[in-house]
């Protein structure tokens, strides 16, 4: 099937038509019986009409728009549908001749014959009423229905990627992880059986919690708490962290695994200088908006290792885009030796 021809996909359900065309019905109904004040001619009259309306509505929208209209062939519309026009005047004609009255224009004063020009036009008029509304009706449901199927598809699309990024992510971070538990095995260190609880505690995190939409801010927080323990642990050199809390953070709901990726690439990249290394890591809650920032040192000749960032900052930037499309802000600057990363998203 083309996509032309899926424009014209029977979106509207059966009962929906059978409503419109009775509910069509009783107002010419109503309006031509009080018009004539007989009710018996106008039941009769809509009784014959009817018919050619619904089988030319059905004809124009499927069968004439696919054929013309979508392939761009307007001239061979118009002359189909003055073609169309003219077999119905014939057929309801006839058919109001010698079934209902011979007095085939009777809201017109006087007596008028059939196939005069002004009721030709008459016919005509009406029943371009009839097509038009019609269509009108149908290609707006056609646009909704497509417009919800397209966003479905999108936000299927984007759980999709989602899932594949924090797929990507979880294992990056448990090979660092088990790295780290390797080497201090390797040395026999006293530190391994506490590598291996909060790996534990992590792993269980990961598996049961992180799958979810959301997490508690709080939770997340304990998360990378856990995890910087871990990396404190790898190293040998001195690390202070400071992780800051502003403003009421109860009930504040994020994405799992948000903010992780940016505390690896500190330790990724970081723990390159000879000095000790800092990180100082803020929430704040400015109302609407959670602040997220991190101030790190680094070694500025290691500077151009650290822009190309990895594998977790650059699926966080298309996270952060998929979830907050641009209602976010990220921005990453240096301040001499330091580097600053600040995250601004809504509180939803």
């Amino acid at each position: 099937m083309s996509e032309n021809e899926m424009l014209v996909k029977k979106t509207i359900a059966p009962k929906f038509h059978l409503y419109f065309w009775g509910i069509y019905f009783f107002i010419n109904f109503v309006r031509w019986g009080s018009y004539f004040n007989d009710y018996a001619y106008s039941f009769a009259s809509n009784l014959v009409e009817f018919p050619l309306h619904i089988i030319i509505v059905y004809f124009n929208i499927y069968y004439l728009f696919p054929k013309f209209i979508f392939k761009k062939k307007y001239v061979l519309y118009v002359i189909s549908l003055l073609l169309l026009l003219a077999v119905h005047y014939i057929i309801r004609s006839a058919l109001n001749y010698w079934l209902v009255t011979e007095n085939i224009w009777p809201e017109a004063q006087g007596i008028h014959e059939p196939y005069g020009f002004n009721h030709i036009l008459a016919v005509a008029i009406g029943e371009l009423y009839v097509i038009g509304i019609t269509a009108a009706i149908k290609f707006t449901v056609d646009y909704i229905d497509e417009r919800n199927q397209n966003q479905q598809l999108r936000e299927l699309q984007y759980k999709t990627e989602l899932k594949y990024l924090k797929a990507q992510m979880q294992p990056h971070f448990f090979f660092n992880t088990l790295n780290n538990l390797y080497a201090l095995t390797l040395k026999k260190s006293e530190k391994a059986p506490d590598v291996v609880l909060r790996l534990s505690d992590i792993m269980t995190y990961i598996i049961y919690d992180a799958s979810k939409k959301k997490q508690s801010l709080v939770q997340e927080i304990n998360y990378i708490d856990n995890y910087i323990e871990l990396e404190k642990l790898r190293f040998e050199k001195t690390i202070s962290s400071t992780i800051t809390i502003e403003g009421d953070i109860d009930g504040i709901q994020v994405p799992s695994l948000l903010f992780l990726p940016f505390i690896e690439n500190v330790f990724k990249h970081g723990v390159q200088t000879d000095e000790r290394l800092k990180l100082t890591i803020t929430f704040k809650n400015e109302g609407d908006n959670l602040l997220f920032s991190v101030v790190n040192n680094f070694d500025a000749n290691q500077q151009k290792r650290y822009d190309k960032g990895g594998i977790g900052l650059k699926n966080m930037k298309r996270r952060l885009e998929i979830l907050y499309k641009d209602k976010f802000n990220l921005k990453t600057e240096t301040n001499n030796d330091m580097f600053v990363v600040i995250l601004k998203i809504p509180i939803v």
